[in-house]
């Protein structure tokens, strides 16, 4: 074995291990790693800011299942943390690299350095601080196995620059297995496997809920398959939503919060509910009432710490999603289809969509954001990924944005207000060949606006589509509460923005853009967008007083009625 410094070893691991790109800002001694990453194939994303490099790395791990890389120095440690909330949230495996200085430097105020792994704690399935060179192999290996491993997640390393400057003799080695999701594919115990297929045979309502752990696994044809061998409706969380096309005959929609009221109703009114890959979360359920908490259930989970967290399930399936489901399809007796139950979902849903149907089809000027995501529907090649970021954008995605083709993926933000523009970025970096589609309101593209010129510098080209009421608006109803009913005073200057041109300010970065102010025009720029070659931004003028759907108490009830005994 050659002696290496740890920079270059750190360089030659990530190039064995298939990384693509890495998500970085400069500064220390990290920056030895991407000097030794010179002519080896690995794009380097030099980003405006920390958490957009954490976004970008999301983005690209949850395009490719494969671990998204940033790093940054130690400075910029804490800024890089808060961006860590996001792919922690989404189960996604990150790999964040941080500078830091020696043991003779700590503790004595030395320049731009404070004690950074704790930030990190909070965040990431697994923070440590790497001093010597000689624990490198072992380290960077682990990171690749947590990341991927079990329920996904970011790790992070804290690297001394004694370990990236010293050399030693090392080898490289790449355990293939832990170098995308899923590394291993579990399956649960026969015995439980047989008694979940016996409650789902003898249930009269099921229904089956589809979480983000269907589309980590590449469960959805499974999911599509067991659900029409017993016809059972399929719900979906807002990170599961891909898991079944929205026009298939069983299909309920998003659930929770987030959501179709007609999931809502037709989860609610189950007798039994199947739960696969979701942690049964306050978004997904709203706030644990749909369903009920009392409602019998099967969880499926790859995470044994999911199983039972929220309710507590009759029968629990620890395994991969994918396998689990494979293991009942094989385990019951398949069904004659049942017309009435599918003529009831379709009943319940087409009353959801006859609510909507004249505000998707509204001319009205500003846009409405029903309008907008119609026009989305349509303009979605059949093989495109929709990329949305929090609050507004993932209500109106979540229920109004339809995913008619089974090759269609839906990548949400998990958290925080700002990743949709840098998460696109990395997304379109993970899948070039894939049309890219983000939707953002213009309060979150504010957040990392400057990452235009980054998508321009490296010939990224993600469509940025903009619901822009040049406001938080979704903050609009709680104001007015706290005003007594109507905003009076100064109270606009608490939620809204001026309004500019954001089509402008794209075209002056280099961008593609168009600005949007009339519902005939949404198609077209979509189409030039998605044409454009390059990123482009599609700045829709739409009104402030639309507000995202919420649940309904009508949605749900407090308990089971009529509750399945087995």
């Amino acid at each position: 074995m050659a002696k290496i410094s740890g920079s270059k070893y750190i360089a030659e691991t990530l190039v064995q291990y298939g990384v693509t790109h890495v998500f970085w800002v400069p500064g220390g001694d990290p920056a030895g790693i991407m000097a030794a990453l010179e002519g080896r194939g690995v794009k380097r994303v030099l980003t405006h800011g920390e958490k957009a490099a954490a976004y970008m790395a999301d983005g690209y791990a949850r395009a490719t299942g494969r671990p998204g890389i940033c790093i940054v120095q130690s400075i910029g440690a804490a800024n890089l943390a808060a961006g860590m909330a996001d792919p922690y949230m989404a189960s996604s495996p990150v790999i964040a690299m941080t500078g830091a200085l020696d043991p003779m430097q700590r503790y004595r105020h030395s320049y731009q350095e404070f004690e950074h792994l704790q930030p990190f704690q909070a965040v990431t399935k697994h923070s440590v601080q790497v001093d010597k060179v000689q624990r490198l192999p072992d380290v960077l290996r682990q990171a690749f196995r947590t990341a991927t491993s079990g329920s996904p997640g970011p790790v992070h390393l804290d690297i001394r620059n004694e370990a990236l400057d010293t050399e030693a003799d090392l080898e490289v080695v790449v355990e293939e297995r832990f170098t995308r999701t899923p590394p291993f594919r579990p399956e649960p115990e026969a015995a439980h496997v047989r008694e979940a297929a016996a409650l789902l045979m003898q249930a009269r309502k099921p229904v089956i809920v589809a979480g983000g752990g269907v589309i980590t696994s590449g469960a959805w044809n499974e999911v599509r398959r067991l659900a029409e061998m017993l016809t059972i409706p399929v719900a979906t969380s807002l990170t599961g939503k891909a898991a079944i096309p929205n026009d298939h005959p069983l299909s309920a929609g998003v659930m929770g919060r987030y959501s179709r009221w007609c999931a809502n109703r037709i989860v609610s009114d189950a007798d039994l509910v199947l739960f696969i890959g979701t942690r049964t979360g306050a978004l997904t359920t709203a706030d644990w009432r749909v369903p009920p908490l009392d409602v019998p259930n099967i969880q499926i989970n790859i995470d044994p710490d999911e199983l039972g967290r929220n309710y507590p399930a009759n029968v629990a399936l620890l395994g991969d999603a994918q396998v689990t489901l494979q293991r009942l399809i094989d385990a019951v007796e398949p069904r004659e289809p049942a017309a009435e139950r599918v003529a009831e979902v379709r009943r319940v849903v087409g009353q959801w969509e006859a609510e909507y149907a004249a505000l998707q089809r509204s001319n009205a000027v500003p846009i409405r954001p029903e309008r907008l995501c119609r026009e989305l529907t349509e303009a979605l090649p059949p093989d495109a990924i929709l990329v949305s970021d929090t609050g507004h954008a993932g209500m109106w995605t979540g229920t109004m944005v339809e995913l008619k083709h089974a090759g269609l993926n839906y990548i949400r933000c998990a958290g925080s207000l700002g990743w949709g523009l840098p998460g696109a970025i990395g997304v379109k970096c993970g899948a070039p060949n894939r049309p890219v589609v983000c939707f953002t309101g213009d309060g979150g593209f504010w957040y990392h606006i400057g990452e235009l010129e980054t998508a321009v510098r490296h010939g990224i080209s993600p469509v940025i589509v903009v619901n822009d009421n040049h406001a938080l608006n979704q903050g609009l109803a709680g104001l007015r509460r706290n005003y007594g009913g109507e905003l009076w005073g100064d109270a606009s200057e608490l939620i809204m923005f001026n309004d500019v041109n954001l089509a402008q300010v794209a075209q002056a970065m280099g961008c593609y853009a168009e600005r949007v102010e009339r519902p005939q025009d949404i198609q077209g720029a979509l189409k030039r967008a998605l044409a454009a070659g390059k990123i482009a931004v599609v700045d829709v003028a739409t009104d402030f007083e639309a507000l995202g759907p919420t649940p309904r108490s009508g949605d749900f009830r407090p308990s089971v009625t009529t509750p399945f005994k087995p």
